[in-house]
């Protein structure tokens, strides 16, 4: 739900009606990256402060805990509505911070993949001598296996001894 200028006026103090006038985008544009993080950790201080002051009176109204100031809580609508301005602040200048780390790593990104297609256009074509097309010219070569015994003497080691177990030639 968008809150406007005026409603948010009334329920913040005059700075934290800056910070959160900041966070909207055509002061957000203005804000350098220094500036963003700055403004993130001040946002956020005051929001953890909304929401525990807002936790303490909703505890005073249900009567779990003493008053703290003149005069009892009896409500925390207005406190809960600034913490929940202050989150979405919080979160606004998040994003746009979020935004900017992001378009700095694709320009990264794009700028190294532009030297690395420099470098490479560079250094030229090495396949520009080869064959049009790869072919085996006579043929496959026979490779012979030199681990295995020639003419089958392994094979015919174990038969000699199975014969003379077996009482004679099969």
């Amino acid at each position: 739900m968008s809150v406007s200028r005026r409603r948010e006026a009334r329920l913040l103090d005059a700075s934290e009606n800056d910070l959160v006038g900041r966070s909207h985008r055509p002061g957000l544009d203005a804000v350098d990256d220094a500036g963003l993080s700055d403004l993130i950790r001040l946002l956020r201080e005051r929001r953890d402060r909304a929401r525990d002051v807002s936790r303490r009176q909703r505890r005073e109204v249900r009567g779990k805990s003493a008053p703290s100031g003149a005069h009892p809580a009896t409500d925390n609508s207005g406190t809960r509505e600034k913490a929940a301005l202050l989150a979405a602040a919080v979160k606004r200048v998040s994003k746009e911070s979020e935004r900017r780390r992001n378009a700095r790593a694709r320009s990264k990104t794009v700028s190294g993949a532009r030297r690395a297609l420099t470098l490479k256009q560079a250094a030229g074509y090495p396949h520009e001598n080869r064959p049009p097309s790869r072919t085996a010219k006579n043929g496959m070569m026979s490779v012979p296996n030199e681990t295995m015994a020639p003419s089958g003497a392994l094979n015919q080691e174990g038969q000699e001894i199975a014969m003379r177990r077996g009482g004679g030639p099969r």
